[in-house]
């Protein structure tokens, strides 16, 4: 299960979705993101799937990679799709057995939740994937550049994002070959309660929260030692510009946020 979780990864490439600017590709994402909960009918999210599926296959990324991906998650869209599906009254019932009842409302609603859940995982994936941490955190920084007016540590939280993202797939890593090391040991995570496999958890955390911490001081100290003081007065190796294909590709997204909003308003 562990390995299934792939938030954080990049795929080097040079396909266009790799070579779009990154703050093209976080507008895109908040466009994508707006389109996506703006969808209120099939056409609407048959539009934005198609949508994502153009993406992915424009990226070059495996598409069993986007639904391994998806398998962590599983637990919270079955729970989502079982809270719409049995507690949503409607104006028809489908199925009333007893005190469980399906209405037309909640089987639409279950259904729709999650195509919308996955499809806004598989989106926001598709950005890591291609486009790596540096990027991401020049990216948001140039993006935010105006609230240093402010006061406000811009670059700093453009930095820990991305550090943030760098380290999950080591901290996933990390937690593996500890479960490993204790299940060789003869620890037990699968058999018993919710209650003894929480409890069962403790041997992991406890190590892997020192690991972190550990991690976090060896680079405290290797950036103090390279005297790192934040992003003022700081230069880019790659200085982001806009080409034509970002003007494109925003156009495209404002495009498709404005055919949502015309299904949602005519009911289509």
């Amino acid at each position: 299960m562990l390995k299934d979780i792939t938030l954080g990864q990049y795929f080097p490439g040079n396909t266009i979705a790799h070579r779009l600017d990154p703050r093209t590709k976080i507008l895109l994402v908040a466009l994508y993101i707006v389109a996506l909960f703006c969808a209120k009918n099939i056409f609407s999210y048959g539009l934005m799937a198609l949508t994502l599926f153009g993406c992915v296959k424009a990226s070059k990324v495996p598409f069993k990679t986007m639904v391994k991906g998806l398998k962590p998650v599983v637990f919270i869209v079955v729970f989502t799709a079982v809270l719409n599906l049995f507690f949503t009254p409607g104006e028809r019932n489908l199925v009333e057995v007893g005190f469980i009842r399906i209405s037309d409302t909640g089987l639409s609603n279950a259904v729709f939740m999650v195509a919308r859940i996955l499809l806004l995982i598989m989106g926001t994936f598709l950005m890591t994937y291609t486009t790596s941490p540096i990027s991401l955190t020049d990216g948001l920084e140039q993006l935010l550049n105006g609230l240093k007016r402010f006061r406000v540590p811009v670059h700093e939280l453009a930095m820990m994002m991305s550090i943030a993202l760098r380290f999950i797939p080591t901290l996933i890593e990390e937690t593996d070959k500890i479960m490993s090391a204790q299940k060789a040991r003869g620890a037990d995570f699968e058999s018993g309660n919710l209650l003894e496999k929480a409890k069962a958890l403790i041997p992991i955390l406890v190590p892997l929260f020192i690991s972190a911490f550990r991690r976090a001081d060896e680079l405290a100290t290797a950036m103090e030692c390279r005297c790192y003081h934040g992003g003022e007065g700081r230069t880019k190796l790659h200085v982001l510009k806009y080409e034509g294909r970002d003007y494109a590709a925003l156009a495209g997204g404002a495009v498709i946020l404005c055919a949502v909003l015309v299904l949602r308003h005519f009911g289509l």
